[in-house]
C-alpha cells in the first residue's frame, strides 16, 4: 500500500528541522509510572518556542514554498497552536502570515499569535467556520493555504516526534498520541512503524469530539460541546490523515472530560510541567485504562502547553475537591452569639484550615431561631476529612458533608 507520506518524507523533514526547532527530550516519569502502573516516558513538546509540536509541520511546509509563494504570503486556520507555529516561522522566513481563529479561542493564544507579527482574523464559532473563512481569504488574496493537519509536508514534519522518541527510548511498547485532525498521529505512525513495526500506536480523542473515531468506525456521534481539549476539538478528520491512521494506527479511543482534567493536574503537580488539555490526552488514556498498559513501556507526548492560567487554577481547585482535600460542611445551628466561634475553634484544633464561610439566616428551610452555616475547609486527605466529620458529629453538632457532585 502506498500512503501519502513515507518514512523517507519524514527523514527529509528532519533535515529541514535540524537546528530550527528544538529536539525536545523524552524522559522517564517515575511518579506517573507509580500512579499508573506503566513505565512512562514523556516527550516535552511544550518546550518548543511556541510551546507546541506544531512548529515542526508548519516549518516543513513553509520551507517548501517557492520564492513566488513566499512573496504572496500564507494563510492558516487554527484554534491556537498551529497559528502560533505558522506565525513564528513565517516571521523567521520573512513571509507575511494571516491566521484565522474561532471567535472564542483562548485569549492567551490570540495574543501570542499576534506577538509573532501575524494578522489575526477572528471568525465563527468553530474551527470549521474559521477554515471556511481562511479558504475564502486564500482565494481572494492569493495566499498559500497552510493546513494544520491535512497536508503531506505538515504530516511528515510531525513524524519527527516519533522518530526522536524511538531514538531516545528504543524499547517503547506503545505510543499514546492526541488526535484532532490527525496530523500528529499520522506522521508519528509513519515514522514509528518504520522503526518498530510491532509498536502499539493509540490515538486519543475527547468523547465530545470523536471525529477520527467516527471515521474509523463509520459512526456519526456528535462532535460538539465545551471541552478542555480545544486543541483537538475537530469535527472532521482529514482525508490524508484518515487514510494513514486506518492503515497504521492500532486503535483510537475516547476519554471523558474529568479524566483530561486529572491528567492536566498530574502533569503540573507530579511532573512540574504545563500541559494544555490536548497535550494531556495520552496521560488521560493511561489513567482511563491502566490495566491495558500495566508493566509496559509507554511513550506520551505533551503536545502543547498553551493553556489559560485561569483554567489551570480552576482545574487544580476541582481536583482538590475530587480528592477531598477541599471539603464543605453544612451546619444547622441556633442563631446565637459564640456559635461560629465554637465551630471555628474546633475546626482549627482538628487541623482543618478554613477557606470560606457562608452564614445564612433568611431561608424557609432554616428554623426561625436558627441559621445555616456552610464552611469550606482544607484537609490533608480524604481520611482527614472523614475524621473531621466524625469528631464534629461526636461533639453533638448537626452537620453534613456537602457533596460537590450534587450541591446546588
Amino acid at each position: 500500500m502506498t500512503l501519502p507520506v513515507s518514512p523517507a518524507d519524514v527523514a527529509a523533514a528532519r533535515e529541514v528541522l535540524a537546528g530550527a526547532v528544538l529536539r525536545t527530550p523524552t524522559l522517564p516519569a517515575p511518579r506517573l509510572s507509580a500512579i499508573t502502573g506503566a513505565h512512562v516516558f514523556v516527550k516535552y513538546e511544550n518546550l518548543q518556542v511556541t510551546a507546541s509540536f506544531k512548529e515542526r509541520g508548519a516549518l516543513v511546509k513553509l520551507a517548501s514554498l517557492s520564492p513566488e509563494e513566499r512573496a504572496s504570503g500564507v494563510v492558516a486556520m487554527s484554534a491556537g497552536n498551529h497559528a502560533q507555529a505558522v506565525a513564528y516561522h513565517a516571521a523567521r522566513l520573512g513571509i507575511r502570515a494571516t491566521i484565522v481563529m474561532p471567535k472564542h479561542t483562548p485569549l492567551v493564544k490570540v495574543i501570542a499569535t499576534e506577538a509573532h507579527g501575524a494578522r489575526v482574523v477572528l471568525h465563527g464559532e468553530s474551527v470549521g467556520d474559521a477554515s471556511e473563512e481562511a479558504d475564502r481569504i486564500a482565494h481572494e488574496e492569493g495566499l498559500v493555504w497552510v493546513h494544520p493537519y491535512d497536508d503531506a509536508r505538515v504530516i511528515a514534519g510531525q513524524g519527527s516526534v516519533a522518530a526522536e522518541m524511538l531514538e531516545d527510548i528504543p524499547g517503547l511498547d506503545a505510543l499514546l498520541v492526541p488526535v484532532g485532525g490527525g496530523g500528529l498521529i499520522s506522521g508519528m505512525a509513519v515514522a514509528a512503524r518504520a522503526m518498530r513495526p510491532d509498536i502499539e500506536i493509540v490515538g486519543v480523542e475527547t468523547t465530545l469530539y470523536p471525529s477520527m473515531w467516527n471515521a474509523l468506525h463509520q459512526q456519526n456521534r456528535p462532535c460538539e460541546g465545551a471541552t478542555l481539549a480545544e486543541g483537538i476539538a475537530v469535527k472532521q478528520a482529514g482525508a490524508l490523515t484518515r487514510e494513514i491512521v486506518s492503515a497504521l494506527v492500532s486503535d483510537v479511543v475516547l476519554v471523558d472530560e474529568p479524566t483530561f482534567e486529572r491528567a492536566v493536574n498530574l502533569f503540573l503537580t507530579q511532573q512540574k510541567t504545563l500541559a494544555e488539555g490536548a497535550g494531556a490526552a495520552g496521560l488521560a488514556e493511561l489513567l482511563a485504562q491502566p490495566d491495558r498498559y500495566r508493566g509496559r513501556n509507554v511513550g506520551l507526548v505533551v503536545s502543547g502547553g498553551n493553556i489559560d492560567p485561569r483554567i489551570v487554577a480552576s482545574i487544580m481547585m476541582r481536583e482538590l475537591e475530587r480528592e477531598e482535600r477541599i471539603v464543605s460542611f453544612r451546619f444547622s445551628m441556633m442563631d446565637r452569639p459564640g456559635e461560629l466561634g465554637i465551630i471555628s475553634t474546633l475546626l482549627g484544633q482538628l487541623g482543618a484550615n478554613i477557606l470560606e464561610v457562608e452564614h445564612k439566616r433568611h431561608f424557609l428551610d432554616v428554623h426561625a431561631k436558627g441559621a445555616r452555616l456552610d464552611v469550606t475547609v482544607e484537609t490533608r486527605d480524604r481520611a482527614h476529612a472523614d475524621e473531621v466529620h466524625r469528631v464534629l458529629l461526636a461533639e453533638g453538632m448537626n452537620v453534613a458533608r456537602v457533596d460537590w457532585r450534587t450541591a446546588g
